[in-house]
């Protein structure tokens, strides 16, 4: 179910690009329809909260789990589950981005250079008018696989995370309070938005460039968004920051469910097991 609706999630959020191309009769690279549609916080926002639904039961007790831990330590019977949790973020994320580049390839090429819909949507402001995240500096500081490859892994790490926090959670309080841990991460992750701002307080031009700032160093779902970091002419968080400040909470997060193992009461055929 997670997989079928991230398709029809990314089909709704890539269907402008495509119907943009379609419009001016312009072919898109192969991997535009996912830089323009993840660029934007809300769409990493949406693609993450389906994972709820397939982490949601953390830590996974199948038939296999009093096997394993009789003969084996807690603290290695996690790092099972948090290999299991990382790959299949993985997997989730690697679906999305074929997921998008599947639904354009009927008008798409796989050469590594921007394509003349892109120009477009960047240089003529007409992405802001579609409400596609076509800015000029992705299109003059990288090229198509190099932003593919720094966006894919923007929302990987801000996934990780996400789950990360929800599995501690899920190990000291029980489900439904890791369930609401997420849904607050991702209200949080909403709120603090330039555009959230804006539209509640009518910000001017230098309140509107203070409130990115701030957005962008405080908010993770902010620092997961591709143009909301420094290319060398602003005081936005570096990428290397980014990656340091998502592997640091990330390892903290995998930290505390180790800690939070050793408490947990496994409960089989309505028995606790130490």
């Amino acid at each position: 179910m997670t997989f079928a609706l991230a398709f029809i999630l990314c089909f709704l959020l890539s269907d402008k690009a495509v119907r943009f191309a379609e419009e001016y009769k312009t072919t898109m690279q192969a991997v535009e329809a996912f830089v323009w549609t993840f660029g934007d916080s809300n769409s990493i926002l949406l693609a993450s909260l389906l994972l709820v639904l397939l982490f949601a039961d953390m830590p996974f007790l199948g038939a296999g789990a009093t096997y394993y831990l009789f003969r084996i330590r807690r603290s290695t019977w996690l790092f099972g589950q948090l290999l299991y949790i990382f790959l299949a973020a993985f997997i989730y994320m690697l679906f999305i981005l074929v997921s998008t580049s599947v639904i354009c390839m009927g008008q798409s090429f796989i050469g590594n250079m921007w394509s003349e819909t892109a120009a477009i949507l960047g240089y003529s402001g007409a992405g802001k008018a579609v409400a596609l995240p076509a800015l000029v500096k992705t299109l003059e500081m990288s090229t198509p696989y190099e932003c593919m490859a720094t966006i894919f892994l923007l929302m990987l790490l801000y996934t990780l995370l996400m789950v990360s926090i929800m599995l501690v959670v899920n190990i000291r309080k029980g489900q439904f309070w890791g369930i609401a841990s997420v849904f607050l991460f991702s209200l949080y992750g909403f709120l603090i938005n330039p555009q959230t701002f804006n539209a509640f307080m009518q910000l001017e031009t230098e309140q509107m460039y203070i409130a990115n700032l701030w957005a962008a160093w405080i908010s993770p779902l902010q620092q997961a968004t591709y143009h909301m970091h420094n290319f060398g002419y602003d005081m936005l968080p570096r990428l290397w920051m980014t990656y340091a400040f998502f592997a640091v909470l990330i390892i903290l997060c995998a930290f505390l469910s180790l800690r939070a193992i050793r408490r947990y009461n496994f409960n089989f055929s309505g028995q606790d097991e130490g």
